[in-house]
């Protein structure tokens, strides 16, 4: 089973390469945010637990999501694989996920992150907030948002380097192209 983790600050295109990723490789997609919609409104234990938590505005316990993950991956048993998508953003978080994932016998096989320096992102960001109306299109709030990323979710690639498991992939440059460099990666561990 291929396990894969996009990452990669705001604006540097991991829901456009996911969307490829997945057509591509028919990988399930497991998406945090989904995952805790629908366990929500599927009124689950998980759900109903984790809806306790938003409704006060709080973020959701790592191990209701790691629950989630692992409701998830368990109803999928037949994939060729999983991207994570949201997931893990602290290095606590990489470890529980980690820790999931062994004991099922599936671990991660590979983090690629995709490196765009910020004038790129600020750029990318801006013009995303234009077209969709997003709330991250001003210099304010993206320099926030980059400043968080590389605060509290860089450090989990340099958790995933000391495991062997980082390959960075420049994300500059056209959406094809980008696609072909990751493309090529995933395909050394698929073909091997």
């Amino acid at each position: 089973m291929f396990n894969l983790v996009l990452f990669g600050p705001p604006g540097s295109g991991k829901g456009t390469q996911s969307i490829s990723i997945i057509e591509k490789y028919k990988l399930i997609h497991v998406s945090t945010g989904d995952l805790l919609r629908n366990e929500v409104s599927n009124e689950t234990p998980l759900g109903l637990e984790a809806k306790k938590y938003m409704d006060l505005g709080m973020l959701v316990p790592d191990e209701v999501v790691i629950g989630m993950i692992s409701t998830k991956l368990d109803e999928n048993t037949e994939a060729n694989g999983f991207i994570f998508d949201g997931f893990p953003r602290t290095v606590a978080q990489a470890e529980a996920l980690d820790n999931l994932l062994e004991f099922k016998n599936n671990p991660i096989t590979v983090v690629l992150s995709l490196k765009v320096s910020e004038n790129e992102l600020k750029k990318r960001l801006i013009s995303r907030g234009e077209v969709s109306g997003r709330s991250d299109d001003n210099e304010e709030v993206i320099a926030k948002r980059i400043k968080e990323y590389h605060a509290k979710t860089a450090p989990v690639s340099d958790y995933y380097k000391h495991k062997d498991k980082l390959v960075e992939i420049n994300g500059e440059g056209e959406v094809s192209d980008v696609f072909n460099l990751i493309s090529n990666q995933i395909d050394t561990f698929i073909i091997a």
